[in-house]
């Protein structure tokens, strides 16, 4: 690192020399950033490579961001080369153009093959973004299917609620989860799914819009109040975590509102939820005969009140 500072250094130097004060500490800075490796590692791509979708919205975005390089670098190269070559001294009285067919033609054309190369690549990555796959033969855990959701060709997923509230995610697991979910295994914060299985997202809001964001694994997915909206992904490999965040500003707690998703293996997802069902049963056990007991000792009426 001491070989950059050193050479941001010298352009703050140069730049003070030839008087161009505002210059140099601006191409200091980006240099700067250049060379470090916290700073520069994935800094203008997205996440991807957690599921199919998510790499190829990425694989689409790297495309789109590729061109326009080309064009920003095309019209500042043509603004630079004018600056110099139509500077004042050697020209004094500006040139008088009144149309030049060819360029207008030119830039016409070139515009359009712009549009045609990014409508054709979004039209081929739009399916892999939009249909859900199968699962892998292997994955062999709880599996449901829902008529209102994306489906995948054989219909065999996964079908998790996601519900936002103020300032945490709640997961409902299985079929009908928007239905009864007060009879299915939950979890907050940390969603568990099985590696190689299509998962088919319900996401729902309990308060106020909320945005459902793992990187890794797809596009963000707004939560809003009275309404279902769908998303899918497919881990592809177990033992990882990926985080996300809430998308939408959403209160004074919003930036603590993340998101986990922790891949597991097929058998221990199977038995994550066995175990998670039998402990929440447990507690509701216990809530159950503690409500007995306040009422029979007349401290709660049955009703419920005190």
């Amino acid at each position: 690192m001491q070989p950059a500072v050193n050479f941001v250094r010298s352009i703050l130097r140069a730049g003070r020399r030839a008087g161009v004060k505002w210059l140099a500490p601006l191409v200091a800075v980006g240099v700067y950033l250049s060379l470090a490796q916290s700073a520069s590692a994935a800094c203008c791509t997205l996440k991807s490579g957690g599921s199919p979708n998510a790499t190829s919205i990425a694989s689409l975005y790297d495309i789109i961001l590729v061109l326009a390089i080309i064009v920003f670098l095309a019209v500042i190269g043509f603004v630079c080369y004018s600056v110099f070559a139509f500077r004042a001294h050697k020209h004094p009285v500006a040139v008088q153009i009144h149309g030049n067919t060819r360029l207008e033609l030119g830039l016409t054309l070139g515009a359009v093959l712009i549009l045609v190369i990014i409508a054709t690549v979004t039209f081929i990555k739009l399916p892999g973004i939009i249909n859900a796959p199968n699962s892998d033969a292997s994955a062999n855990s709880v599996l449901s299917a829902s008529l209102t959701a994306p489906n995948p060709p054989n219909g065999q997923k996964l079908t998790i609620c996601v519900t936002g509230r103020q300032f945490i995610w709640r997961y409902t697991y299985g079929a009908d989860c928007n239905k009864k979910g007060w009879q299915l295994p939950y979890s907050y914060q940390e969603m568990v799914v099985p590696a190689g299985e299509t998962v088919d997202l319900l996401i729902q809001s309990s308060d106020v819009i909320h945005s459902w964001w793992v990187p890794a694994l797809g596009g963000k997915v707004d939560a809003v109040p009275g309404f279902t909206t769908y998303a899918w992904f497919k881990a592809e490999h177990a033992n990882e975590l990926y985080h996300g965040q809430c998308a939408q500003l959403c209160g004074r707690q919003h930036a603590f509102m993340t998101a986990l998703v922790k891949v597991v293996s097929p058998a221990q997802y199977t038995a994550w939820i066995s175990q998670q069902a039998k402990l929440i049963n447990e507690q509701n056990d216990q809530v159950a005969q503690l409500r007995r007991d306040l009422i029979k000792q007349r401290i709660l009426t049955p009703s419920g009140s005190f």
